[in-house]
C-alpha cells in the first residue's frame, strides 16, 4: 500500500492513477495515522519550496515524514518533494529542509550556458551513477519542469541528465529515493519505475 502524502501541494492524483495502472494500492492522505499504515511513502510538490516547507510544517508533516525515512519506510520524493528531502533551498532566499539528504538546491540561472531556456521542461535522457531505483532506466527519456535542481549531493546521486551541465536527475540514499522527473507523466518508463519502487 502506497501512502501519497497530501500537504496542499503536488499532483495527488495523477499520481495516484499511476500508482494504480502499474496494480498497487494507493491512497491520498494528510492524515499522518493514516500514512503511517501505508507500506513506503510518496512526497510529491509543485511550486515554491518555501510554501511547501511552510506547508509541511504547519500540518507536522515535516516531523511525520522524517521519523518515518530514519525509521526506514521507503519513501520517495518527487520533483519539488525530491527537493524538500535536502538540507535547505536557494530559491527566492534560503530556506530550510527536511535535512535527510546532503545538498542544497540552487537555481539553473547563472549556471546553464547561455541560450538555454529556463525552466528546463520537457524530455531528456537519464545517466545512472549508482543506486537501485534506476537501473533498469539507464538511458531512457523522461519528463522534467524545473527551474532549480540539488547540488553538492554527492552522497545520494544516482543519476543525472544533461542539460548544457550535469543536473542532478534522481538521489538515493537508503530508504529514501528521490526523482527530479516526474515519473506519472514519464509514460512506460515512468510506470516501470513506480514498479520498481513498490519492490524496495
Amino acid at each position: 500500500m502506497v501512502g501519497i502524502i497530501d500537504y496542499g501541494v503536488g499532483n495527488l492524483f495523477s499520481l495516484r492513477s499511476s500508482f494504480r495502472a502499474i496494480g498497487e494500492d494507493a491512497f491520498v492522505s494528510g492524515d499522518a495515522v493514516a500514512l503511517s499504515r501505508a507500506d513506503r511513502l510518496v512526497l510529491p510538490g509543485v511550486g515554491a519550496f518555501a510554501d511547501a516547507a511552510e506547508k509541511l510544517r504547519s500540518t507536522g508533516l515535516d516531523s511525520f515524514v522524517r521519523a518515518q525515512a530514519e525509521a526506514g519506510k521507503p519513501l520517495l520524493g518527487i520533483c519539488l518533494g525530491m527537493q524538500l528531502l535536502f538540507e535547505k533551498s536557494q530559491e527566492y532566499g534560503e530556506h530550510e529542509g527536511l535535512g535527510l539528504l546532503r545538498g542544497q538546491v540552487v537555481s539553473m540561472e547563472g549556471r546553464l550556458p547561455e541560450g538555454l531556456k529556463i525552466p528546463h521542461m520537457g524530455w531528456n535522457r537519464l545517466e545512472m551513477k549508482g543506486g537501485r531505483l534506476l537501473r533498469e532506466a539507464d538511458g531512457e527519456y523522461v519528463y522534467f519542469v524545473h527551474s532549480f535542481f540539488a547540488d553538492g549531493c554527492e552522497g545520494s546521486l544516482a543519476a543525472v541528465t544533461e542539460y548544457g551541465i550535469p543536473i542532478t536527475a534522481a538521489v538515493e540514499k537508503d530508504s529514501i529515493f528521490g526523482c527530479q522527473f516526474h515519473p506519472e507523466k514519464s509514460g512506460n518508463v515512468g510506470l516501470s519505475i513506480l514498479r520498481r519502487f513498490c519492490t524496495l
